[in-house]
C-alpha cells in the first residue's frame, strides 16, 4: 500500500461510515467522507481519491447513479458496500462500474483485503508492460502470443480475446454481460450460450481439471473471475 492512497467513503449511515474511517485510518489509509451523492461528486473532484468505497443507498439517489457518473470520467476502483442481498443488484453494480462488491455486515479484514486487490490492480493497469503473466501463464502483448508452460497456446481470435480480457483484469469479478460486450460487442451482451462455449473451452486448455478450475472462476449468477492465485474451486 502507498501512504498517500486516499479513500473516499459515502455512506449515509453514520455508526458504519464511523466505522470505516476508524477502520481505514487504523490500517493506514488517507480518507474522506461524506453522505450523499452531490457531496460525493464534489469531494471526487477536490480530492481525487485512490478509491471509493460507496453506499446504494444514499439519501438523494442510487449509488449506482453516483459509479456511472464516476466511470464517465475516472478508471478509479469503486468497491460497492451495501446492505442489498439481491444478486440482481449485484450484477447492476458492477454493470455501472464497480470493480467489487461486499455486502454489510462486513469483515473489516475482509474489505480492507479487497482495498488492497483493488488498489494494486489499478497500479498494474497503469504500468505499460511488454508480457502480463499469470501461474503458468503468459501473454506476449508485442507478439500477441499466448504461452502455456513454456509453450505457444493455439488459440482461435475469440479465445484470444477473451483469455486477454480476463487477464487484464485478474482477480475482477466480471459480469457476464461486460466479459460479452467487451469481447463481441454491445450486440451480444445478452448471448450467454456463447461466453459459456468459449470458457468451456478455454479451461479445457489452460486447466488441469476444467471442472475445478485454477484460473477462470465462475461467480454464481454473474459472471467470471480470473485468479492469478494457486486455490481452485
Amino acid at each position: 500500500m502507498n501512504l498517500k492512497d486516499l479513500i473516499l467513503v459515502v455512506e449515509d449511515d453514520t455508526p458504519v461510515k464511523k466505522l470505516l474511517e476508524m477502520s481505514l485510518k487504523e490500517y493506514g489509509f488517507g480518507q474522506v467522507s461524506c453522505e450523499n451523492r452531490a457531496q460525493a461528486m464534489k469531494m471526487f473532484l477536490l480530492n481525487n481519491p485512490s478509491l471509493i468505497l460507496v453506499d446504494l443507498g444514499l439519501p438523494d439517489g442510487d449509488g449506482k447513479e453516483f459509479i456511472k457518473e464516476i466511470r464517465e470520467v475516472s478508471k478509479v476502483p469503486i468497491i460497492v458496500v451495501s446492505a442489498r442481498y439481491d444478486e440482481s443488484e449485484i450484477v447492476a453494480s458492477l454493470d455501472a462500474g464497480a470493480d467489487d462488491y461486499i455486502k454489510k455486515p462486513f469483515s473489516v479484514n475482509e474489505l480492507m483485503a479487497r482495498i488492497r486487490v483493488s488498489l494494486r490492480r489499478a497500479t498494474n493497469n497503469e504500468i505499460t508492460e511488454d508480457k502480463i503473466v499469470c501461474g503458468e501463464l503468459s501473454l506476449d502483448l508485442i507478439s500477441r502470443d499466448f504461452f502455456f508452460k513454456g509453450e505457444i497456446l493455439k488459440l482461435t481470435p475469440i479465445e484470444y480475446e477473451l483469455l486477454k480480457y480476463f487477464m487484464l483484469n485478474q482477480n475482477k469479478t466480471l459480469t457476464h454481460k461486460q466479459i460479452l460486450k467487451e469481447v463481441w460487442g454491445v450486440a451480444y451482451q445478452h448471448e450467454m450460450q456463447y461466453l459459456r462455449t468459449y470458457v468451456n473451452t478455454l479451461r479445457k486448455k489452460i486447466e488441469k481439471n476444467s471442472t475445478r478450475p485454477r484460473y477462470i472462476k465462475t461467480e454464481s449468477c454473474i459472471g467470471y473471475r480470473f485468479s492469478n492465485s494457486n486455490e481452485e474451486e
